[in-house]
């Protein structure tokens, strides 16, 4: 049976964990060559499968330590017909290896989850574009039928929802909503905001949580951010409604810019102690905090942190 907006059990007490940053391990603590950032191409291959799974599973042991849910994202950021057709994939592939990326989260499901730690299974998209930049936008009808087909794949797998992450404008944010909705499924927004707080378009966070509600409905069932430091945005929170609806974070290690990151020979860890420290006090200003883990640069321990720092509050 698919989850609704009613029974996402990570909307329901005690925050969910989430993973961290996949792609930034796999190329610099594994070495292993992604291009344009794309992870799902390891589940052509028998050993980069057995990698995916060991990631996740480490993950999900760290909720399980902790008696606490966790929230998995399908390694399917660049499983789109545009960054797919740049490495040689054709439609019919890409479905099928979003279909076995959820299949593999699946299997680690039925294998490891405990009453106690729920796991969730959220079918990821990213941006058509670059991340980092707005520079090619699109409308939101234009939008939703880009996303439409992987959204769709997701919706005819036991994916129990669907996250478009690194959102930097919000036609394309509004369309993944369309499309979602069209298909039935919840959907969670995540946006990313530059060292200034703002999105790479300009527009500021509230504005984008604001204008994605007002146009689908209010038919997100959660807003999140991510690929920033908390640095970055823990001036934004004026207590307005609108910080109601943001209940997860998945923040950047570094507080680089996107800009220097994108640059970046060399991975950031930053400093895990004032990461976890960092989400802490983020929690006092969104007390409805669902979803909690990393993004570049963090690992397992970063989760951990953050997981022994911020789930204390909740004993």
């Amino acid at each position: 049976m698919k989850l609704n907006n009613r029974t996402l059990p990570q909307l329901a007490g005690r925050p969910f964990l989430a993973d961290s940053g996949l792609e930034t391990t796999l190329i610099f603590h594994d070495g292993l060559d992604l291009p344009y950032f794309a992870s799902f191409v390891l589940l052509d291959s028998e050993a980069g499968r057995a990698r995916l799974a060991r990631y996740f599973a480490e993950h999900i042991q760290l909720a399980l330590d902790a008696s606490t849910g966790i929230v998995l994202e399908t390694p399917t950021w660049r499983a789109s017909l545009d960054w797919g057709t740049k490495l040689g994939y054709d439609a019919a592939q890409l479905a099928a290896l979003n279909r076995a990326a959820v299949a593999q989260l699946v299997e680690l499901r039925n294998a490891m989850q405990t009453p106690q730690s729920p796991v969730v299974i959220s079918g990821n998209l990213g941006p058509r574009g670059d991340g980092y930049r707005a520079d090619a936008r699109m409308t939101a009808d234009e939008a939703r039928a880009y996303h439409a087909p992987q959204i769709d794949t997701f919706a005819g797998t036991d994916a129990d929802m669907v996250s478009v992450f690194t959102m930097n404008y919000v036609e394309e944010a509004i369309g993944v909503v369309h499309g979602a909705r069209a298909a039935n499924l919840p959907v969670v927004v995540s946006f990313t905001v530059e060292t200034d707080g703002r999105l790479p378009s300009g527009m500021n966070l509230a504005d984008a949580v604001r204008a994605t509600d007002e146009a689908t409905d209010g038919h997100p069932s959660y807003y999140m951010l991510n690929c920033a430091h908390p640095s970055h945005f823990s001036h934004l929170f004026d207590g307005g409604p609108w910080q109601s609806r943001l209940r997860g974070v998945r923040a950047n290690a570094s507080k680089r810019s996107h800009a220097e990151l994108d640059e970046a020979t060399e991975i950031d860890i930053g400093d895990i102690a004032e990461l976890a420290q960092g989400y802490r006090e983020l929690a006092t200003h969104l007390p409805r905090l669902a979803v909690v883990g990393g993004c570049c640069g963090t690992d397992c321990r970063h989760v951990a942190a953050i997981r022994d720092t911020l789930l204390t509050q909740h004993t």
